[in-house]
């Protein structure tokens, strides 16, 4: 249940804490038409295209949430020597976010592009290449140098290649005693130990410890994967059915708050982005999971690659309030 104690910690300022974000940037761009006919050429739908936004996407969204909600945040990471890293960069700096981007001049950046008419999404076509062993060694040394500055680490893992450094990331983190938070990809989880909090969803979950048939068995499993990699709490994110934090040998339940359910997208990127900047204010993991919880709720009513506002959630849970 929330109390007028979660409005009064968002309504404080949350920018005296800083929280750095190292992964996998990309770019998430959008091209909007209208589909009226079939192509002669082939049995494909012929969009003319009348829109091109581009969004921050990946380790970049993670870090937009936290600038979205108030709170200080730098990014750490990759991109390529190219247009898509020049309009990353200066959507970030719109955004607030301060960036660290070692440019490796063997890849490109990273694009998702996706093309949608009536906000159905037609086809995504994705440009992505691994960054050099140079560059990731660089980012690494930059890490180890700038880390004290920080209360609070988000490694953000979309699998691109960006984080070939966990292990030796978390240990600096612990050496520094700092709060690790990581969005994780894959199914090997062994090189997320010993760090403070994972949080995958439904589907990265079972690629770690295969599928489950009832809630019980989920308990069991999700517990006996956070206790074998020494991590302080695990939280499942479950789409409609909101989430779960295995802490202890416990189970805490949060139901989902989404009004109506328009794009998943981005939704893991807000949670882990709202948990980490609570987290670095000092704020309780469990009413930490609260607000995050309450926050996926809203931005999985927008469209694409979306961030949710202080502002959005105060106003929000202010309304929650008053019919609870």
């Amino acid at each position: 249940m929330f109390t007028g104690n979660h409005l009064n910690l968002l309504q404080s300022d949350l920018d005296q804490k800083k929280v750095l974000v190292v992964g996998d940037v990309m770019l998430d761009r959008y091209w909007f038409g209208d589909v009226s006919r079939i192509s002669p050429e082939a049995p494909v739908p012929i969009a003319k295209i009348n829109k091109i936004e581009d969004r921050p996407g990946g380790a970049a969204n993670v870090a937009r949430n936290i600038a979205s909600l108030g709170g200080n945040v730098t990014l750490l990471s990759v991109v390529g020597v190219d247009e898509p890293s020049i309009a990353l960069e200066k959507l970030l700096a719109k955004e607030n976010v301060t960036t660290i981007l070692k440019q490796d001049a063997s890849i490109n950046t990273i694009v998702k592009l996706r093309v949608l008419a009536r906000n159905q999404q037609l086809i995504r076509i994705d440009f992505e290449e691994k960054p050099s062993h140079e560059i990731l060694s660089e980012v690494l040394d930059t890490y180890s140098e700038i880390i004290q500055n920080y209360e609070v680490i988000i490694l953000s893992d979309y699998g691109k290649g960006g984080l070939s450094h966990t292990l030796k990331m978390i240990e600096i983190a612990k050496q520094q005693n700092k709060q690790v938070l990581i969005d994780p990809k894959g199914s090997d989880y062994k090189k997320y130990a010993n760090s403070t909090i994972l949080t995958p969803n439904r589907s990265e979950l079972k690629d770690a410890v295969g599928d489950w048939q009832t809630e019980e068995e989920l308990i069991q499993k999700a517990n006996a994967l956070r206790k074998n990699l020494n991590l302080k709490h695990l939280l499942l994110t479950r789409s409609e059915e909101g989430m779960t934090l295995f802490t202890g040998d416990t189970a805490h339940n949060y139901p989902t708050f989404a009004k109506e359910v328009y794009d998943v997208s981005g939704a893991g990127d807000t949670v882990i982005a709202t948990l980490g900047l609570m987290l670095a204010n000092n704020v309780d993991i469990t009413d930490a999971v609260k607000i995050a919880n309450f926050a996926a709720g809203i931005v999985v009513g927008k469209l694409g690659t979306a961030t949710v506002t202080k502002n959005e959630i105060v106003r929000e849970l202010q309304l929650h309030l008053k019919n609870q």
